[in-house]
């Protein structure tokens, strides 16, 4: 399900291996950040939730170049979404739980969720009930560096990085410093044994 407005930087059909590189992914964090300050015009409002991990880190970016372009800090929380996921009774493992850290209220604020790649719809929604059990948020809204396509729930992003068409046979991986990775977005295909 594809925008009807697909924006400008659309790829379609990419080749596997890395599709966005380290500066590219530089300016597609700086366009979310400028993109959410224009949207936003009060941002003592605002306050970045981080889907865990690197919705975490995507996060942390976009609060750093808001900061650097206006001047304002926007708070950073971080969001674990294990106990809403609707795949979690399928997992035979015993689910790791991470704590989630929101500073400041949830209720009567703007709560921009992030997180790296937009797949199915099912991270987002299990995000929107893990908010929603911390408080009645004024508006929340949605940024993903990636949007690949392949919806399975009727969910959208507010701020999109960058559509990038896929398959159900391949893979998106966002790759982070922070992680111990030099920053890139990856296009794998899904090895089926």
């Amino acid at each position: 399900m594809w925008p009807e407005n697909m924006p400008q930087n659309a790829s379609k059909g990419p080749s596997r291996g890395l599709i966005i590189d380290k500066t590219r992914m530089g300016e597609l964090v700086q366009e979310l950040a400028d993109r959410i300050v224009a949207a936003n015009p009060d941002l003592s409002e605002v306050t970045l939730v981080g889907i865990r991990t690197r919705g975490t880190h995507l996060a942390r970016r976009i609060a750093e170049r808001v900061a650097k372009s206006v001047g304002q800090t926007v708070p950073v929380g971080i969001l674990d979404i294990t106990l809403y996921r609707d795949d979690l009774r399928a997992r035979i493992d015993q689910p790791e739980l991470l704590r989630t850290e929101i500073p400041g209220p949830v209720e009567g604020h703007n709560i921009i969720l992030v997180d790296d790649v937009l797949f199915t719809g099912r991270t987002i929604r299990a995000a929107l009930d893990g908010i929603m059990d911390l408080g009645r948020a004024r508006k929340i809204q949605l940024a993903v560096l990636v949007d690949r396509g392949h919806r399975e729930l009727p969910i959208r992003a507010n701020y999109t990085g960058q559509y990038i068409e896929t398959t159900q046979d391949e893979t998106v991986r966002v790759r982070f410093v922070e992680d111990g990775d030099e920053d890139s977005v990856i296009l794998r295909e899904i090895q089926r044994p």
